[in-house]
């Protein structure tokens, strides 16, 4: 696997045949995994990038306490048969400052963008600057970040980008967790708990419904909403981080 810290180098050296992408902010898990051996089964090359962006998170302790397990991230990608690991600065991804940003003026203010104020164009603009310098033919996402993948797929399509933005299906824990970085923050407590939002959402309890027993169990929801053929729902949890977790199942 090479590995490339250097925006200037990758496009110097940028490979010209079929390549499949999956950007990442570490902390790398099985569904992680499940995007990267879709990647190396359709594409010749396969990109992955690690690199935590700043301009998206609105809690900066929720940035501060953000996983870091770049040694053990390296080695798996190594097994997965990654050919390039991309970890730029900073520095080279906003040369501007983030000056130039990437927002969109609907969708991205409901459900988690309601709540997080500035998050999804600190990733849209983030998504689009990997993109242009990566030239995937393909860029793989997680359904788990449903309202994430969707922006970006009308992205990708708005500005005519000369990419696939492949969905990939939620991988979950055996009692039902949507596999997360944010996971490995949660107390013993917590870990405990977290599984209710899943169990929950696929079930035919109401929205309100659900948001109420949520709150009963002590969670701290910022949503449980029913659109799009989806219900989406997103709570915090724990006292020591506190970790938000967010989950969406389709709707029968």
């Amino acid at each position: 696997m090479k590995i490339v810290d250097s925006v200037a180098g990758y496009i110097k050296d940028r490979p010209a045949v079929d390549v499949g992408f999956v950007p990442t902010m570490g902390a790398l898990h099985k569904g992680h995994e499940s995007l990267i051996r879709r990647s190396v089964a359709e594409s010749n090359i396969t990109v992955v990038s690690i690199y935590v962006n700043p301009t998206q998170f609105d809690n900066q302790r929720d940035l501060a306490v953000y996983p870091d397990t770049l040694a053990e991230d390296k080695a798996i990608l190594e097994d997965l048969g990654v050919d390039v690991l991309l970890m730029p600065t900073f520095e080279q991804i906003y040369p501007d400052g983030f000056r130039y940003q990437v927002s969109e003026s609907e969708f991205s203010r409901e459900l988690c963008g309601a709540h997080r104020d500035g998050h999804f164009t600190g990733v849209l603009t983030v998504v689009m600057k990997l993109l242009n310098i990566v030239r995937p033919a393909r860029a793989y996402f997680g359904e788990k970040d449903f309202q994430q993948f969707q922006l970006i797929k009308d992205m990708a399509r708005t500005f005519f980008l000369d990419v696939e933005i492949v969905p990939c299906e939620i991988v979950r824990e055996s009692d039902g967790l949507a596999l997360s970085s944010r996971n490995l923050n949660l107390d013993a407590c917590a870990r405990e708990k977290a599984p209710l939002i899943h169990n929950l959402i696929s079930g035919n309890s109401t929205d309100d419904e659900i948001a109420r027993r949520l709150a009963i169990a002590g969670f701290d929801v910022d949503y449980v909403q029913s659109r799009y053929g989806r219900r989406f729902a997103a709570a915090k949890v724990g006292e020591n981080p506190v970790v938000r977790l967010i989950d969406n199942v389709p709707l029968s």
